[in-house]
């Protein structure tokens, strides 16, 4: 188990409040915040446990409920019976800690015990892993067991050639039917994505399918038809780009990679800082897309997670923390997407935005981003010094020379984020897509405030 000390960084409450799974989970936490439901509660941290948090909670049962956090998951364990991950229990435990109620206190066996199974868990996963020089060295001929052979990998890309020539007909059809009346066949959209899927060539058919929504501006439609084009082209040529390129082409095809190959690279330190988390549904999946930024580097990251109708997103990634980690990169992509490989320290809370920079500055690192990448779909923005202003366009962020972005229509109103700047300009982060910027956080009052 990683060496820790006392913990002294206490998150903030929206910051608990954005682990809760839903409304309910987070009304019922508030509940939980006084002294009459925890008959104990307490903060354990030194070489031999990981910072945990624990209480006993009295519930309707008439043994009290054992609740425990690790902070630096974090994760999560209590004896009662939600299915709920976190439950209010945990939910209401954080909030007294970042309250300032919870001392420091030895840990009760049952804490030091589930602290216990969750470490052997960890080292017999670190035991079937690579040794340390072959995850520093992806050119060894030690391959991941869930990596597939040459013939699979071969029949994928025959399948997945096959698909995007008959997507890059389907393309010239369209172009000679003219764009004006694209959408009136939507069985006919249906059937192309569902081959690319068939294809396996799923990053492809989520272009495709995410192409359907602007079907009423025919200017944005060819350019995500073109983009399409473009990518059939890339793959044909595979052989010919730059690495980086090719990288990229396979990525937005959907050709995929074992997390092995991923964790076998160098690599990354810094300290993270989480700027801002979005989910989205994608075909009856849940997304979402965590931006990190490193407070040395700022080098922008994303960081990807799924999950089907019915199961829980991990939740250990929060908006105004920043985490002292390891992090593996994914081959190919702007932002690079990456993976957490070794976490050095539980998170902190952010003190300050890292790699904030004017409208302008921003707009010519989407530029080169993009440049690199054509099929780039979405960039982290932070943003210093802007403030929302409204006029007959919508909503927009605008500076002090009078430079401004427009925001996602789609995000709504951002009442909350004209109530924290109260017309100050502030440092804004937030996502950048061709539907304008979607604000995720504001910072204020030292701390970054979640939108």
């Amino acid at each position: 188990m990683a060496e820790t000390t006392t913990v002294t960084t206490v998150w903030t409450t929206d910051q608990v409040m954005a682990l809760a799974p839903d409304s309910s989970a987070q009304r019922a936490a508030r509940g939980l915040t006084g002294d009459r439901a925890w008959l104990e509660t307490g903060l354990s941290a030194g070489e031999d446990i990981d910072p945990t948090l624990w209480g006993l909670c009295q519930g309707s049962d008439s043994m009290p409920y054992q609740t425990a956090v690790d902070l630096t998951g974090p994760a999560f364990k209590c004896t009662c019976p939600s299915r709920k991950s976190p439950c209010k229990h945990a939910l209401g435990l954080l909030l007294r800690w970042s309250s300032g109620a919870v001392p420091e206190a030895v840990a009760p066996s049952w804490a030091s015990a589930w602290q216990a199974s969750r470490a052997a868990r960890a080292n017999r996963a670190a035991a079937v892993a690579p040794p340390p020089e072959e995850n520093r060295n992806p050119g060894t001929s030690t391959a991941s067991r869930s990596a597939p052979s040459e013939k699979a990998q071969a029949r994928r890309a025959d399948r997945i050639a096959g698909g995007l020539e008959e997507l890059d007909r389907w393309l010239a059809d369209q172009a000679r039917a003219g764009l004006a009346g694209a959408g009136r066949d939507a069985a006919a959209w249906d059937n192309m994505i569902a081959r690319l899927v068939d294809a396996q060539a799923a990053s492809a058919a989520g272009i495709l399918r995410r192409t359907t929504a602007v079907m009423d501006s025919p200017e944005r439609l060819l350019g995500e038809l073109a983009r399409l084009h473009l990518l059939v082209g890339g793959y044909r040529r595979l052989a010919d780009l730059p690495e980086e390129l090719a990288a990229s082409v396979r990525m937005r095809v959907g050709v995929p990679i074992a997390t092995e190959a991923v964790l076998a690279g160098p690599p990354v330190r810094d300290r993270w800082q989480v700027h801002g988390v979005r989910d989205e549904i994608e075909d009856q999946l849940t997304v979402r897309r965590a931006w990190l930024r490193g407070a040395g580097s700022h080098r922008p990251l994303i960081i990807l997670s799924f999950a089907v109708a019915g199961q829980a997103l991990p939740v250990d990634l929060l908006p105004g923390t920043e985490l002292d980690a390891d992090v593996c990169l994914y081959p190919g992509g702007q932002p690079a997407r990456a993976l957490i490989a070794r976490r050095h320290a539980p998170p902190e809370r952010m003190h300050a935005v890292a790699g904030g920079a004017g409208i302008e500055a921003n707009l010519r690192a989407h530029a080169e981003a993009l440049a690199a990448d054509p099929w780039l779909d979405f960039w982290p923005m932070a943003l210093d010094a802007v403030c929302p202003v409204r006029d007959g366009n919508g909503w927009a962020l605008a500076d002090a020379s009078g430079a401004a972005l427009p925001l996602d229509p789609a995000a709504g109103e951002p009442w909350r984020l004209v109530a924290v700047t109260g017309g100050r300009f502030a440092t804004v982060t937030g996502e950048w897509s061709a539907a304008g910027l979607r604000p995720l956080g504001v910072w204020s009052d030292d701390r970054l405030v979640r939108l």
